[in-house]
């Protein structure tokens, strides 16, 4: 497909403006002028329709395809909650408008969704209370750990460190050190579990807090946390829930319940919004009492009259972590999410999560090694290291799924596991779509046994085929140049 820079012909125009109205020059400085016209492509309105639509074909989506991300969750957005994040009372408020202004009720009705989201939040998750403002599941990271700082600098005491399992997100150590501790990592055990007398270990009166992620990314629950918080807590310090896999457990377990003092969860993939192409997403954070003076401002509150206004008076307060109230959209669908589905939906969604990622394990583990020997939760962890001696790798597996119309799962994550294929179906997909998947995975082993060299070719149905990825990242192009150009710039690459 070419690029629409390489498209249409000199003098062709999609509109037509009106000429100037004055011959005079913009009063702007001389090095921002431009001496000669931008170089843009002169195309018609009809070509760059269908320019971008036909971009639009070649995308994968959770509405075209199955995307089986692991810890990711691509799941399925219901129109229905697209339907009310578009509602003008919605789509149009402006964060900036006035609560009260003459008598008049202009963001009650916007403060009122918000204030009632933080009341669900708290009580799926036993927490007391929420702020909606973090952006993204690693921005509410860091904002619990932000809060984490905030309460032993309160106390007084000297905290250094916080320790998180090596089968943790990802983000979770990036974020314990922006808020200014060192990590201290402790293995997992022979069964995918935190190892616990290594964690006990590790424990002592410079531990600010634990950052657990339940279940893991090896799609495990983890069995003994009230162990862990007892631990924790006989030292002030505090326990963290990594909540981005709470698809798993939804109805069923109270972080709070467990000893757990902190944790966020991630609207954009518990709660119906898919969060791939960069966003938008939402990472909200709940804390127990003794943590509520902490939280960022502002905060949705409610008079005795029922009016709803935003209180800045918080002096122990982290201060702002976002602009104005979080991304209001994510949480406008998953306000309408949760009041669909209710209780039993959400039993039955996380059923659902737990029953589609079984069911893959099982079917696959005749040819992968599957990290777990029973059952998992949410998601599913295999290896690819048996083929490696055929020189056939999870990053093969993942392009030629590509070739059969299919979104590869997450690879090489979680890093503790050789060649991983991490798997992740959600409760949205059927039966005939996880056997699709699962049929086109057992025929690529079946080929990579008989032509290895077949996967290494993959994907061949793409606009571009196998990238040399260490030649991409040392030497990147990122620059079209028409031909008259490029020919007297040799192939040095522009970024």
């Amino acid at each position: 497909m070419r690029l629409i820079f390489e498209k249409g012909a000199p003098g062709r125009r999609g509109v037509k403006l009106p000429e100037p109205v004055s011959d005079a020059a913009p009063n702007w400085p001389a090095e921002l002028r431009r001496a000669t016209p931008a170089p843009l492509p002169e195309v018609s309105e009809v070509e760059v329709v269908r320019h971008y639509t036909e971009l639009s074909r070649r995308n994968f989506s959770v509405d075209t395809h199955f995307y089986p991300l692991g810890s990711c969750t691509m799941k399925y957005n219901p129109k229905a909650c697209e339907a009310v994040a578009s509602l003008p009372g919605f789509l149009d408020v402006h964060p900036l408008w006035p609560q009260l202004r003459h008598g008049g009720l202009l963001t009650q009705g916007a403060l009122q969704l918000l204030w009632e989201t933080e009341r669900l939040l708290s009580e799926i998750t036993g927490m007391a209370e929420f702020t909606l403002q973090p952006l993204a599941g690693a921005h509410g990271e860091l904002t619990g750990a932000m809060i984490i700082a905030a309460y032993h600098r309160d106390r007084g005491t000297r905290k250094t460190h916080i320790i998180i399992p090596d089968s943790a997100h990802g983000t979770n150590p990036a974020s314990a050190r922006l808020a200014g501790y060192e990590v201290i990592t402790v293995p997992s055990g022979p069964d995918g579990l935190v190892d616990f007398d290594r964690f006990r270990t590790a424990v002592n009166s410079e531990t600010a807090a634990v950052m657990l992620t339940c279940p893991n990314t090896l799609g495990l629950f983890e069995r003994r946390i009230r162990e862990i918080a007892d631990v924790v807590h006989a030292v002030d310090g505090l326990l963290y829930y990594d909540g981005a896999n709470l698809n798993a457990l939804l109805g069923r377990f109270k972080p709070a319940d467990m000893g757990f003092d902190v944790c966020h969860v991630n609207l954009h993939k518990t709660f119906a919004t898919p969060h791939g192409g960069g966003g938008p997403g939402a990472g909200p954070v709940g804390v127990v009492e003794k943590l509520r003076p902490y939280l960022p401002i502002s905060r949705v509150c409610k008079r005795a009259d029922g009016v709803f206004y935003l209180d800045y008076d918080a002096p122990k307060s982290i201060g702002y972590i976002a602009p104005f109230y979080g991304n209001f959209g994510v949480i406008v669908r998953a306000y309408a999410y949760l009041l669909m589905l209710g209780r039993e939906g959400l039993l039955e969604a996380s059923g659902m999560a737990v029953l589609n990622a079984n069911y893959v394990q099982e079917r696959l583990r005749s040819r992968f090694e599957a990290v777990t020997k029973g059952r998992c939760m949410h998601e599913c962890v295999f290896s690819a290291k048996s083929f490696a001696a055929k020189g056939v790798h999870a990053l093969d597996f993942a392009k030629a799924l590509i070739d059969r119309g299919l979104h590869p799962p997450t690879v090489y994550f979680p890093l503790i596991v050789p060649e991983a294929l991490m798997i992740e179906p959600t409760e949205t997909e059927t039966r005939e779509t996880l056997d699709r998947f699962v049929d086109a995975l057992l025929e690529l082993a079946d080929l990579a046994d008989r032509d290895p060299e077949a996967l290494h070719a993959a994907p061949r149905t793409t606009p571009v085929g196998r990238l040399d990825e260490v030649a991409a990242a040392r030497h990147p192009d990122l620059r079209w140049r028409p031909p008259a150009i490029s020919s007297h710039l040799g192939d040095s690459p522009v970024s």
